[in-house]
């Protein structure tokens, strides 16, 4: 299962606002294997999911789970026709929102974001 994990700049955090996240970790998880280290990876301006228009191939193509701290409806509908499923967290660590993901357990709510209140209006003009 690839699982991907919106980050802030030094990879320490769950970050918000997934369609502005510049840094993930993505994670090959193998059924029965340990977890292998994180792939760190840093889009371009161009490869973020709020710019992004689906014309070619994007480094997120093929996640399956997709974690952050927030994110609006509109994001969420573009990474399900992408074929991922769009988890938010109030979980701050990165290796805890995967080891949880991994168990199958929930994951704690989401914090407070303004921004999520602004994606849902963003939201309603949105072509995702």
């Amino acid at each position: 299962m690839k699982i991907a994990i919106a980050v802030n700049a030094d990879a320490t955090q769950v970050s918000g606002h997934a369609g502005q996240a510049r840094h993930w970790l993505l994670f090959d998880c193998q059924p029965g294997t340990p977890v292998p280290p994180a792939t760190p990876l840093m889009l371009s301006e161009q490869q973020l999911p709020h710019h992004f228009r689906d014309d070619g191939p994007h480094p997120l193509h093929g996640v399956e789970v997709m974690v952050a701290a927030s994110a609006g409806d509109g994001f969420k509908r573009h990474m399900a026709g992408w074929g991922a499923q769009v988890l938010l967290t109030g979980e701050t660590d990165p290796q805890r929102a995967l080891s949880a993901v991994l168990a199958g357990e929930a994951l704690p709510d989401t914090r407070f974001d303004i921004t999520t209140t602004l994606c849902k209006l963003r939201d309603l003009f949105s072509r995702h």
